[in-house]
């Protein structure tokens, strides 16, 4: 008998489907999805212990506590805020997926449930809510639809898809072998990032504006300027392919905000840019969950340098404590954006209520690792019968207000898992820095980094 020749298309496109839904459902299956929390504080623990304890129980936020249908990394842990049940947050999620490579390579989790995970998301994002190719700050969870952030930001946020594609882009480079999963995951990763349209968010001027809208075009007006957490932000926009910015719209959007330069000392430590005393803690881990300021440079500054000094400030603020806080100290530090006794906050030297936020020392391992370590000991040994809990570290605590939050933050969770990582192995900034829109990015706006030098000839030209 002949075969019908529109059939045959018809049957390996099935035959594809029921391939890749196979290998998914196995990938599922093959272990116990959740990871069984330690609860009990375990004493005699070696420093390597102690990390990969933190690491695997933190995990547990994204993994046993991430949301059912979308697979990505909801907002918080409580439901403070009237955020509801099915919150998920796109930059969260980006720090969730490097979270979920982190437990892949130790062995947490198996490397097929780590893509079915992130392929989970990847499926969910391709149909979610997109604004000239940029997600919202947060979705719904179990239908993709854009929940409101706040009164005019209902549309397109361009520094939380930026931390969402650090993630994605990360997990392009991780996810290399060739079967139906991982190739789904590259080509529909590969498909999102070309669809953003970044030029766009310029306004046709030499700056970045944070929210569009189609309910409310450019009303937010918020323009990105440095220096803050959003570095990742104009790298990520130089080095798109098809919509990208020039280096002109960095010279003259971030680099000329009011709290960009600085070179002031701060207990005799030279901050090259920032505000007074750096600001919060998360300056120097979201934009570098992927990005690696080992030897990383342009006209303006040693982002090693930046990052590490704000750090140490940061610590010395906490230890000088000109405001008598009870418990701050060389060994409990540590100024961020969190929860705290009176609502959330971006803690920093100059704005202190007294609240020590975890993931500020804990995520700052690459950067201090001998202090981070003795902030970890303190945290764990010393006040985890009040601090510890079945997602890692509560988010924040207060020793003057006697207050310790019940809540845990997909922002504050993820940046610890990846930049304990960072400083154990490099990972995240090993497969980051290979991948080509962060050459392009760096490279159109004159960085320099050991990590570009042999990408000098692929470079895509502005």
């Amino acid at each position: 008998m002949k075969r019908n020749l529109l059939f045959t298309p018809i049957l390996l496109a099935i035959t594809l489907i029921t391939n890749i839904a196979c290998a998914q459902k196995k990938a599922e299956a093959g272990k116990n999805e959740g990871i069984k929390p330690e609860m009990k504080i375990q004493k005699n623990l070696t420093d390597d212990q102690l990390l990969d304890l933190v690491q695997k129980q933190t995990f547990r936020y994204f993994w046993d506590f991430g949301h059912p249908v979308s697979g990505m990394a909801r907002e918080r842990s409580n439901e403070s805020f009237n955020y509801g049940s099915e919150v998920v947050t796109t930059g969260g999620t980006g720090f969730g997926v490097m979270s979920i490579i982190v437990a892949a390579e130790r062995k947490f989790i198996t490397r097929g449930q780590a893509a079915a995970r992130t392929k989970k998301i990847v499926d969910f994002l391709y149909k979610a809510d997109m604004y000239h190719g940029a997600f919202p700050h947060w979705l719904d969870g179990a239908t993709g639809k854009t929940i409101r952030f706040s009164l005019k930001d209902d549309g397109a946020d361009i520094v939380e898809t930026a931390f969402l594609f650090q993630g994605l882009l990360t997990a392009r480079e991780y996810y290399t072998e060739k079967n139906p999963v991982e190739n789904s995951i590259r080509s529909k990763i590969s498909q999102l990032w070309e669809a953003i349209e970044w030029n766009w968010f310029t306004q046709n001027q030499n700056m970045l504006y944070w929210h569009w809208s189609p309910n409310n075009g450019w009303a937010m007006n918020h323009q990105i300027r440095g220096y803050n957490e959003c570095l990742i932000t104009y790298i990520l926009a130089a080095g798109a392919q098809r919509f990208p910015v020039n280096r002109q719209v960095y010279a003259d959007g971030w680099a000329q905000g009011r709290h960009f330069l600085n070179g002031k000392k701060y207990y005799d430590i030279n901050l090259p840019l920032g505000m007074d005393f750096g600001g919060p803690l998360f300056f120097t881990h979201y934009s570098f969950t992927g990005l690696d300021p080992r030897g990383l440079k342009d006209q303006y500054a040693d982002y090693w340098e930046q990052n590490k000094n704000h750090t140490l400030i940061n610590r010395a603020y906490c230890i000088d404590n000109p405001k008598k806080f009870k418990g701050y100290g060389a060994n409990n530090w540590g100024l961020t954006a969190s929860d705290s006794w009176s609502g959330y906050d971006a803690h920093s030297p100059t704005n202190d209520h007294g609240v020590i936020t975890p993931t500020a020392a804990l995520s700052s391992f690459p950067y201090t690792p001998e202090y981070s370590m003795q902030a970890l000991k303190h945290f764990y040994f010393d006040m985890g019968d009040k601090l510890w809990s079945e997602y890692g570290f509560i988010d924040a605590f207060s020793e003057e207000k006697n207050w310790h939050a019940k809540s845990h933050l997909a922002i504050d969770q993820g940046p610890i898992i990846v930049m304990i990582e960072n400083y154990r192995t490099g990972l995240l900034w090993n497969l980051f820095m290979k991948s080509l829109p962060a050459v392009n990015g760096l490279m159109r706006l004159g960085f320099t980094s050991p990590a570009l030098k042999k990408y000098e000839p692929t470079v895509i030209k502005p």
